[in-house]
């Protein structure tokens, strides 16, 4: 856990660098953002534990604001956003729904195609991610979770017109979200992470 915050912490220490030594001629853009989260939960061990749960491909959503900074001509740039996340698991008795306030902090790098610039521009994401509890339902005695739930996305995408973005990201679980407590564990360790893909549309102004 030690190593992942300090990996973590000197990843948004460069990106933030990064976002602070731009040229003053950066462009910088507000937008609003919106869009489905699939989410899968992955147990490190106990085959029974894992058979109550039907842990792939549940569908939530996401929607929030974000801002970006971009250095024009080169397409390198900072991507952050401030989202609203649900994502679901259903178990063998209920259905786990988790609200989560989602910070992600990527660097973004826009690729120039000669002639359709103005039309059509792909775009590569990678960074942090850190999502905050904010409300929890059907969580029972056997399942602990975790107010803090960090990950790094990897991400691609389109912006088309110069203010449309059409993106999808895959989100690797690096904490634990949830914990498995009590007697169902038999004294053995059970932790899960989340793993998720993002799809999302943004209007950028």
């Amino acid at each position: 856990m030690k190593k992942i915050t300090r990996s973590i912490t000197m990843a948004i220490i460069a990106i933030v660098a990064f976002a602070t030594s731009m040229p003053a001629a950066s462009q910088f853009r507000f937008g609003l953002k919106a869009g489905v989260a699939i989410n899968s939960l992955k147990f490190t061990s106990a085959e029974e534990f894992k058979g109550s749960f039907n842990t792939d491909n549940r569908a939530g959503f996401v929607g929030g604001a974000m801002v970006e900074f971009t250095v024009p001509v080169i397409g390198v740039g900072v991507d952050a956003s401030l989202l609203y996340v649900h994502r679901e698991v259903k178990s063998s008795t209920d259905n786990i729904k988790r609200d989560y306030i989602d910070i992600p902090i990527n660097l973004k790098y826009k690729f120039s195609i000669p002639v359709i610039d103005n039309v059509l521009r792909p775009f590569v994401t990678t960074g942090p991610s850190f999502a905050f509890l904010a409300s929890k339902k059907g969580i029972d005695e056997a399942l602990e979770n975790k107010t803090t739930d960090i990950a790094w996305n990897f991400g691609f995408g389109v912006e088309l017109l110069k203010h449309v973005q059409v993106a999808a990201s895959y989100g690797l679980g690096l904490t634990n979200t949830l914990k498995a407590v009590g007697t169902v564990t038999n004294g053995e360790k059970i932790e899960g992470k989340n793993k998720y893909w993002t799809v999302t549309a943004a209007y950028i102004f």
